[in-house]
């Protein structure tokens, strides 16, 4: 057996999770812990409200919600009450017997596996210790039903076995392997809920990763002027294949207006992950501030950050969305601060701004100190006086200086006023 644990600061988005899926038809509520009535008589607000109400009596605690998946080795086919014993061994063992939970068998995966739904809040509004709960209680207690139950152990299975039993398995999607609905609703539960976004580019920097897009359709289009979304799958290549579907033909509903709300409440969610992707950036760009964007997009990849680059039809940068996967929050370049835009990363990376009209902006990369003196010795012989003169000028521009700045990081200077001689 695998135990996996996650936190969460809303029971609602977990509890709305599993619920999604049974009304899907892949997932079933097979029980629960310390609930007053069968589950097969509550309704979604019973179950939501005694999360609820338990965690209305400690508003302080920000992460107060857990999910936990019990995941079974393919050959083992529990039944029902058999699964329930397990998962109420195991929420004692690790200090929950008394929280209330839900339990949920999926179906959607290719190994048996149930999810558990509770809440950290006791009774008398004192909060169960989360940290390090994996290590402390749940290991220990995963090997004791392992022997208890006579399950299959999880120790001393390859790594690759083990990643196989994580609960929720998400790839690309890929049009004709498996119906469009269900793909999409698999990649649209995942990153709607898990992934802090603040608009809709934001939202498809993730979701094309899994080669699916949000559409609104173009400014004059029907869609567009009822304020309508339909979601499409894409290609490898990035274009639209197949149906669109609306996304009011989902059954969790996630229209325009649904994410809306999204974006407001995650523009507040999000804020205390800022620092990390900002300290990312300007650790890459501080080791060697000159180097290629893309060079920048592998090094934040190494730290879990996915870059990506809007261009316009000409091929110019006009946007750069980070990613990060890590605590999953996604921000548009301009919204890090000016110096994190699209602009001002080429102008860190050592790529200049030729020409004041910004409709004609042309970009170039500045070369090297010494590709220039390894050309000038190549070309010796056939530079002209006025190659000469201009190969100089260059070698003395402030970006081949050993003491220059970007402009972002000089300090400005107070302008200083000089005191006439004449005044007396």
């Amino acid at each position: 057996m695998v135990s996996i644990i996650k936190t969460s600061h809303s029971i609602r988005s977990i509890l709305n999770y599993n619920e999604n899926k049974v009304k899907a038809g892949v997932a079933e509520c097979i029980g629960a812990g310390n609930y007053p009535v069968d589950v097969d008589k509550m309704s979604d607000a019973i179950k939501l409200n005694r999360f609820t109400k338990r965690l209305e009596l400690n508003e302080n605690a920000k992460r107060n919600s857990v999910h936990i998946s019990l995941n079974f080795d393919p050959s083992e086919n529990h039944p029902k009450e058999k699964l329930m014993a397990i998962t109420d061994t195991y929420m004692e063992k690790i200090g929950f017997g008394k929280q209330p939970y839900l339990v949920y068998q999926h179906h959607d995966a290719g190994h048996p596996h149930v999810h558990v739904v509770t809440v950290n809040i006791e009774r008398d509004g004192k909060r169960i210790d989360l940290h390090h709960l994996g290590i402390r209680k749940s290991e220990p207690a995963r090997k004791e039903i392992e022997e208890l139950f006579s399950l299959v152990k999880a120790e001393g299975r390859k790594k690759k076995e083990e990643i196989n039993l994580q609960p929720i398995s998400m790839g690309k999607v890929c049009y004709g392997k498996i119906e469009s609905k269900k793909a999409l609703t698999n990649v649209l539960n995942k990153v709607l809920n898990e992934y802090k976004y603040s608009s809709l580019p934001e939202l498809n920097a993730v979701l094309k990763q899994y080669n699916v897009l949000a559409d609104r359709g173009s400014e004059n289009s029907k869609i567009f002027l009822a304020n309508g979304l339909v979601y499409r799958i894409l290609d490898e290549q990035g274009k639209p294949i197949g149906v669109p579907i609306k996304a009011s033909d989902f059954y969790f509903k996630p229209t325009l207006k649904f994410l809306e709300e999204k974006f407001k409440g995650n523009k507040i969610r999000r804020m205390p992950d800022k620092m990390r992707v900002t300290n990312a950036i300007d650790t890459a760009l501080l080791r060697e501030p000159a180097m290629p964007i893309t060079e920048l997009a592998r090094r934040l990849a190494k730290e879990g950050i996915h870059t990506v680059f809007r261009k316009s039809a000409e091929g110019l940068l006009y946007g750069i969305t980070y990613v990060d996967h890590t605590t999953k929050n996604v921000f548009n370049g301009s919204s890090l601060g000016k110096q994190y835009s699209a602009k001002v990363i080429e102008e860190r990376c050592g790529i200049k701004v030729a020409g004041e009209e910004k409709r004609n902006q042309t970009y170039e990369k500045i070369p090297s100190k010494e590709s220039l003196i390894d050309d000038l010795q190549h070309q010796k012989d056939t530079l002209t006086i006025p190659d000469l003169v201009k190969i100089l000028e260059m070698l003395t521009q402030a970006e081949y200086s050993t003491d220059y700045l970007p402009n972002q990081l000089k300090n400005k200077r107070t302008k200083k006023k000089r005191k006439g001689l004449s005044n007396n």
